[in-house]
């Protein structure tokens, strides 16, 4: 089969783009003929890129570049005609490639893989700035609750406006959860089906470090909740100060994190390692007793919990967003409330003093992931519904001869 993947970024600089990398070599793998459209916003020589690349920009004209990518239709259109795809799966295209993409393929069984809260939220988090969750939907409250500014709101609107008159051009829209799947049912885009996101299941062979030892992976931002993680752990120092805390990532709030540490005494026993390879990430954290994902928002999915579940590594999360479809509570690691330090530090406590338990929701957390969240489950998953979309294509007759004959490609 021949599937056309569509992808905002064209080179692995997140989660989400490791991901469309990950499906991409596993459906290769599989014997599909699988290419990857994306933009060049981001892209370094130094890095794999996408098959087929267009203009894109992380400077300042890229709200505009966001609402109408004429470089992305342009190219798109060419694509399409040479390629000639037999299914089109589209991931992220509202922050480069634009809506002006979505014309192009409403002539072929296309769908759209919705792996986080952008097409119902101009920031895609669903937070306001005060943290808090909004419930609001997209709109003039976006500018009053200075969501946005006034410069951007105003093309982001159109963008919105665009991608909603345009969104027929989806056969089907999957949710990579059920938590943005009820987001999306509640704004008004539906159906919409759940695939879980999946990793590679490799060989493990793992031990448990003689001191308890916490790991956090992640941006250093302010949704992600590592000053609450901070403010836990000081407490479980108290009383185990060979605890150790790992925090691998970068971001805005390292210099902030760094002297909130201080302030909590804590320092020693926190070590920020910056930006980690995956390989070198996986090597820091093979031996941690627990991974900690504290997050303030939900989680659209929570892909750091899976990959510590693969690692055998026991996770505390907290309770919202798709990281509640992840984690058995009580049985792969610990559900929390977000925000809430105290209940946080009675869990991280709780596992760094029993080392066996650790290591026995570690081995669960393992056989739920190779069972639920593994690459190949998902690729089978897609697979069926790109089979699907095919035999559903309408059947038209040519106007020549009378015969049956499939739905024109654009």
């Amino acid at each position: 089969m021949k599937i056309l993947l569509i992808n905002d970024y064209g080179s692995p600089i997140g989660g989400a783009e490791v991901l469309t990398f990950a499906l991409r070599d596993e459906l290769r793998r599989l014997g599909h003929d699988v290419r990857l459209f994306a933009s060049s916003a981001g892209a370094s020589s130094a890095s794999p890129e996408a098959d087929y690349l267009c203009y894109g920009t992380l400077s300042r004209f890229r709200t505009l570049l966001q609402t109408l990518n004429p470089w992305a239709f342009v190219r798109l259109r060419r694509v399409i005609r040479e390629f000639q795809p037999d299914v089109v799966h589209v991931r992220m295209f509202l922050t480069q490639l634009s809506p002006l993409i979505l014309p192009l393929i409403r002539r072929i069984p296309a769908l759209y893989h919705v792996v986080w809260y952008r097409p119902i939220c101009l920031t895609g988090t669903k937070l306001l700035p005060t943290g808090a969750p909004c419930q609001s939907p997209a709109g003039h409250v976006c500018y009053r609750n200075a969501c946005v500014p006034l410069r951007d709101w105003i093309p982001l609107q159109f963008q919105m406006w665009l991608w909603r008159k345009w969104r027929h051009a989806f056969r089907r829209i999957v949710a990579n959860s059920r938590a943005v799947q009820e987001s999306l049912v509640a704004d008004g885009i539906e159906p919409v089906e759940v695939i879980h996101n999946g990793v590679m299941v490799e060989s493990l062979t793992r031990v448990l470090s003689a001191t308890p030892v916490a790991v956090f992976a992640g941006r250093l931002v302010s949704e992600k909740g590592v000053d609450v993680l901070l403010h836990a752990f000081a407490r479980v120092v108290r009383d185990l100060p060979e605890a150790q805390l790992l925090l691998a990532g970068e971001g805005p709030e390292r210099a902030k994190l760094a002297a909130l540490a201080e302030q909590l005494n804590i320092s020693k026993q926190v070590t920020f390692l910056g930006h980690l390879s995956k390989g070198d990430m996986e090597r820091a954290f093979s031996q941690a007793w627990v991974q900690v994902v504290p997050s303030r928002w939900a989680e659209p999915f929570g892909l750091v919990a899976v990959e510590a579940m693969m690692r055998a590594t026991a996770v505390i999360a907290s309770r919202m967003g798709g990281l509640e479809e992840i984690l058995h509570d009580g049985e792969t690691g610990y559900l929390v409330p977000p925000n809430d330090p105290h209940q946080l530090a009675k869990r991280l406590e709780t596992l760094l003093r029993d080392r066996s338990k650790a290591d026995a929701m570690g081995r669960s957390g393992r056989q739920v992931a190779e069972a639920r969240f593994s690459l190949a489950r998902q690729c089978e998953q897609f697979v069926s519904l790109y089979q699907q979309m095919v035999s559903d294509r309408p059947v038209v007759l040519s106007a020549k001869a009378g015969t049956p004959m499939q739905a024109a490609r654009r």
